[in-house]
């Protein structure tokens, strides 16, 4: 049966298909254990706000515990989006790793059903003292920022990871700890930052706590401290809450944070900070129950019914009895700040739960998964009543558009509506919120105050349902997204992507010169319409020149690209700078690229930035031509070395296995190579002998903890791998040996090659050296005695093997002079008699 009708505009298709099979639904899967405890929460009218500072410092046993035990609203504020970390899985660095790991603590979310917050508090990198943190973040915004989210969140409790006094080791991780207990206080205040007010009110939590630990050597737990055994088991669940700690932790796949589950009896222990005295209980004689409002006392027993009512078989007899709760709730005054938000909160549980109670299923999804503002967009939209409730849908809302219906939804029939409109000409692109302007190192810059504190954008487009459950109206809406068939896979779904007409992606993140010849730049300039002519236009810093053949681009098909090949060249004096690109359409310039990312374990991800690169000069002289590489975790370096004239090889596993690697001048293992390469193990002797014969092996930073500790040999004598670090890139570095071939051949190295490094000088640095190696340099973060692990050499044979923990691979994508003279010095070693 097929209807079709003309609404303004527009023309909407309505397709009956009776007796198919469902999807995979973007729609929420619920089950009717699910349900079961969804209305057992609707009783608990408490809730708990965790604070740290990046993806990975929540605790993972204890949020599932909370949010599934206890029953509570919970929450973690992660400080940061983890962008300065390093990145287990692939090459992202900065904002992209940002933005994966953003993804993963949504997914950790999704398994221990808390929600997540942020700041604008940007990741700068390691951090060794709360000092130098508030130094990069701008301490006021950031507490400001933790303020509004404890005004809007209104915890009855705060718990902290990490304490104020510094055993949590990161800069960061103290500075957490100390905004919380200044917001604990400060978010009561209607004199600190007031202009919040306009948006939400004063809020003062009843209790903050630090969540003591034991790590490694440090132990802060007391039997003095409240104890709570959160190792219980889920009987609804199916597991324990050390089974689903394993499983969010696992989420964190960017960090190697994959780990094992644990049942049985786990304590964790929290020492107060601030508020009410408690000795047993972190809610003790706090009221959770309806009965903290006059208004609710009696809807405790209201939801008691419900739930002896529930028949797991049959929940939508439960349904006339949620329409009632509904409208209760609907009906409560909004005079009491605390009630209005808990009321907002349940009315959402509520509706959830006469959605999964009637057996409702719907989802939007568009025939593309890019669409692009003043174009059509094609949605389809699908609905379909598998229980036997009386549902009526009386509208749908499009995304500009509404239709009017009023159609009884049959049990299990499947309704099908098609529609097209045209997105306005000033519809926003969807790019993630904080990374729409220009930021510092230490903060994200965002201009609607009402997005700070989210985890993500809202979806780039939604649509709603309006539905008649007996005499109740709601209002169901949905993200339009893309969904198709993977052979392997099978249904995946992906956001849909608002994006400009046209993408210009450079091919390289820097572009690095050592001499004036003129060099090939590419620029790969990407259709997301069809028929698209336009011209390359770019700009350059002073002193640089650029001349190409055809900047004209003719695209007939979408998704097609093109590569524009500009030559670029120096001129003597010219000035470091950036080269930047626009496609000019009519009257209209397209400057954006794209980053795509794509990992099976997250959503699919994507930045819209600024179509540029760096352009760099340097003094630069090499020696030598070809390098053999060995992946490790991911970085540039091997593109970075192709920029100054380097034949750079891959060295994969049948590469080595073969051993004769006597014709590369320098072999590189990437960072953590050692870590993620189990059978670099087995060629040990391989690369031995090929130093022996004279090569040079230069082994990039490894790390000896949890990700695959180092217990087999790396170097041709013994050192061990420390968690030493040097976190000021500003910090003085001291040639300890200024006579070395180091730091003399092919290029002179001096002080002012270690100006303009970029987050920090060095990692994971040499310690217990054995006395064959020599250690070239020495440098100190402030306060901290010198340290010489950074660049440590020995002689093996004829060759010479190199360990750093200096961070080339951060300072040679960032265009670095002084980086790239260093490392190829390095690369460069002579070998000896």
């Amino acid at each position: 049966m097929q209807y079709y009708f003309m609404k303004r505009i527009f023309l909407l298709f309505l397709c009956s298909v009776i007796g198919c099979n469902t999807l995979q639904a973007q729609s929420p899967t619920v089950n009717s254990s699910d349900i079961l405890q969804k209305l057992q929460k609707l009783n608990t009218v408490g809730s708990v706000l965790y604070v740290a500072a990046h993806p990975d410092d929540e605790n993972t046993r204890l949020l599932p515990y909370l949010s599934y035990e206890r029953k509570l609203r919970t929450a973690y504020l992660s400080l940061t989006r983890g962008d300065g970390g390093q990145n287990l899985i692939g090459k992202e660095q900065g904002e992209p790793l940002g933005l994966i790991r953003t993804q993963e603590l949504l997914g950790a979310r999704r398994i221990d059903g808390a929600e997540q917050f942020f700041t604008r508090a940007n990741d700068f990198g390691f951090s060794k003292n709360p000092d130098e943190t508030f130094g990069f973040w701008n301490k006021d915004s950031i507490l400001a920022d933790v303020v509004w989210v404890i005004r809007n969140f209104k915890p009855d409790v705060i718990i902290t990871r990490f304490p104020t006094t510094g055993e949590g080791g990161h800069g960061h991780h103290t500075a957490s700890a100390i905004l919380a207990i200044e917001a604990f206080t400060a978010a009561a205040d209607p004199t600190r930052f007031p202009e919040q007010l306009k948006y939400t009110t004063v809020w003062q939590a009843k209790r903050i706590f630090w969540n003591t630990f034991s790590f490694g050597t440090i132990n802060t737990t007391s039997e003095n401290q409240i104890k709570i055994d959160i190792g219980g088991f889920n009987p609804l669940l199916g597991k324990s809450y050390g089974e689903l700690s394993s499983e969010n932790r696992s989420m964190h796949k960017s960090q190697g944070f994959g780990t094992a589950k644990t049942r049985g009896q786990t304590i964790e222990y929290f020492k107060q900070l601030g508020g009410d005295s408690a000795k047993k209980d972190l809610f003790e004689n706090i009221n959770i129950s309806w009965s903290r409002f006059p208004a609710t006392a009696k809807f405790s027993k209201t939801i008691e019914k419900i739930l002896a009512k529930y028949n797991t078989q049959q929940p939508e007899l439960i349904v006339t009895d949620l329409v009632a709760l509904y409208k209760q709730l609907q009906a409560l005054p909004e005079t009491d700040a605390t009630l209005a938000v808990w009321k907002r909160e349940k009315i959402s549980e509520v509706q959830a739960l006469l959605i999964a109670c009637s057996g409702l299923w719907m989802e939007a999804y568009a025939a593309d998964y890019i669409a692009i503002p003043g174009n059509e967009i094609q949605t389809t939209l699908q609905i379909i009543n598998r229980n036997k409730t009386a549902v009526t849908l009386k509208n749908i809302h499009f995304i500009g558009q509404d239709s009017s219906l009023a159609l009884a939804l049959k049990t299990n029939e499947l309704y099908t509506f098609k529609h097209k409109e045209k997105l306005a000409a000033t519809y926003p692109y969807a790019n993630p919120y904080w990374l729409n302007e220009k930021h510092s190192s230490g903060l994200y810059s965002v201009s609607n105050p009402l997005l700070i504190g989210k985890a993500e954008n809202d979806a780039a487009a939604s649509v709603s349902f309006q539905l008649q459950i007996e005499d109740l109206l709601l209002t169901v809406n949905r993200p339009v997204v893309y969904k198709y068939t993977d052979p392997v896979k099978g249904e995946i779904y992906r956001p849909l992507e608002v994006l400009p007409v046209a993408t210009v992606n450079l091919a390289e993140r820097v572009y690095a010169f050592n001499d004036t010849i003129a060099r090939n730049v590419q620029f790969v300039v990407k259709a997301n319409q069809a028929n698209i002519s336009g011209t390359l236009q770019w700009t350059l810093p002073e002193g640089w020149k650029a001349t190409c053949l055809n900047p004209d681009v003719v695209l007939k098909e979408k998704g097609e690209e093109v590569i524009v090949n500009v030559l670029v060249q120096p001129v003597k004096g010219c000035v470091n700078g950036k080269i930047a690109a626009s496609l000019k359409i009519g009257t209209a310039n397209f400057n954006k690229s794209i980053t795509r990312i794509e990992y099976d374990h997250i959503p699919y991800q994507f930045i819209l930035s600024d179509a540029e690169s760096n352009l760099v000069y340097i003094d630069l002289k090499t020696a030598g031509k070809n390098i053999g590489y060995i992946p490790g975790a991911g970085d540039d370096v091997v593109a970075c070395l192709k920029q100054v004239g380097y034949t750079v090889t891959i060295l994969t596993d049948d590469l080595l296995d073969k051993g004769n690697l006597s014709g590369f001048d320098a072999i590189v293992s990437g960072i953590r190579a050692y870590n993620t390469n189990d059978r670099l193990q087995v060629y040990y002797k391989t690369l031995m002998q090929y130093v022996e014969q004279g090569g040079n092996l230069i082994v990039q930073y490894n790390t000896n903890n949890r990700i695959g500790p180092l217990l087999a040999k790396i170097g041709p004598y013994p050192f061990t791998i420390s968690r030493e670090r040097v976190t000021d890139e500003l910090a003085e570095i001291r040639i300890l040996q200024p006579a070395n071939v180091v730091f003399n051949y092919p290029n002179k190295i001096v002080a002012a090659d270690f100006n303009g490094w970029v987050q920090e000088r060095g990692i994971y640095f040499a310690s217990e050296m054995d006395a064959h190696y020599q250690t070239l340099l020495s440098m100190n973060d402030p306060t901290e005695k010198p340290n010489e692990g950074s660049l440590i050499v020995s002689k093996y044979g004829k060759g010479n093997f190199v360990y750093t923990g200096l961070v080339f691979f951060r300072e040679l994508p960032a265009g670095v002079p002084g980086a790239y003279r260093l490392f190829v010095n390095i690369l460069s070693i002579p070998q000896n008699n």
